[in-house]
């Protein structure tokens, strides 16, 4: 149900680090509301990004942020990009408060309903922020739901999601591996070469250069076993990316039923996120400077 004033729902900092902090119901985006900070905030972000992106991100998602008029001024209107998206792929963008739990989150991707937190960051947190918010859920996320066959995987994602949520946690956490590693921290290879699509790269300055340019992390070929049992950062730019041929294979991927996995994987270790295993495809074995040292998640 939506509400007249949505709250601004962040994570709280404690002794012990941030603890999440959830979000369950939709809003209305409160477009009248935002200032001109905010406006302008959208729009220095989106500048920055859309120069450092030519030549970086794939071609989809520059498609997408073109066919979306992301950069016509100012934060966009959630009800105009609906329009374009619900007639390309039948997805819509909703407003949300913030972090949501994870089977609320998984129904929305199966009903084909992408949640972007309507508040968006302020000026002097352009370059980091600890949650997702508005410029990362949309400018990050969205323009490749215009693409039909990412669009069907993140809905397969988002059933298989609410499979996993009944299986338990240990199913839960090799799903959430697999959704680090692509939706949000995938590269992919082109004829043109390595290209980013993870948004949680490309609505990032500092690791939209990090991603393909350092000696640092290694680069790997995906295989969704391999993708499910691998821990990840969330404190620093990831230590692997994993890198698929093209967005048919991650839809191919999510066809089977993953239960026989999480059975298998449930009999061995995790792999550190920096590891690089006999049996992988390295496109670039990383040289670990500058990693850090401490457990990964």
């Amino acid at each position: 149900m939506a509400m007249n004033t949505p709250r601004k729902i962040e994570h709280q900092q404690t002794d012990r680090g941030y603890v999440p902090v959830y979000a369950t119901g939709v809003v209305e985006q409160p477009w009248a509301s935002y200032s001109r900070s905010e406006h302008a905030v959208w729009d220095t972000l989106f500048q920055r990004q859309r120069d450092l992106l030519r030549g970086r991100a794939c071609q989809e998602f520059l498609d997408g942020v073109e066919r979306f008029g992301l950069g016509d001024g100012g934060i966009p209107k959630f009800a105009e990009l609906n329009t374009v998206l619900g007639a390309a792929t039948g997805w819509q963008v909703v407003a949300v408060e913030g972090l949501l739990p994870d089977e609320v989150f998984f129904d929305h991707l199966a009903s084909r309903r992408f949640p972007v937190s309507w508040w968006i960051r302020k000026p002097d947190q352009l370059d980091y922020l600890s949650e997702p918010d508005l410029f990362h859920d949309l400018f990050g996320h969205v323009p490749l739901l215009l693409n039909p066959v990412f669009a069907d995987y993140m809905q397969a994602y988002g059933r298989g999601g609410m499979k996993a949520f009944k299986i338990g946690p240990e199913a839960l956490m090799n799903l959430t591996r697999l959704y680090w590693y692509t939706v949000e921290f995938g590269l992919i290879r082109t004829a043109d070469g390595m290209r980013i699509y993870g948004a949680g790269i490309v609505s990032s300055k500092g690791e939209s250069v990090y991603s393909l340019d350092s000696p640092s992390p290694n680069r790997i070929g995906f295989d969704i076993e391999r993708v499910m049992n691998t821990r990840y950062r969330i404190d620093t730019y990831q230590q692997t990316y994993f890198v698929i041929e093209n967005f048919e294979q991650l839809f191919d991927a999510t066809r089977p039923d993953f239960t026989p996995i999480y059975t298998k994987l449930r009999q061995s270790p995790a792999h550190a996120a920096g590891d690089v295993l006999d049996g992988d495809r390295v496109f670039t074995r990383g040289d670990r400077a500058g990693w850090a040292t401490n457990a990964d998640s």
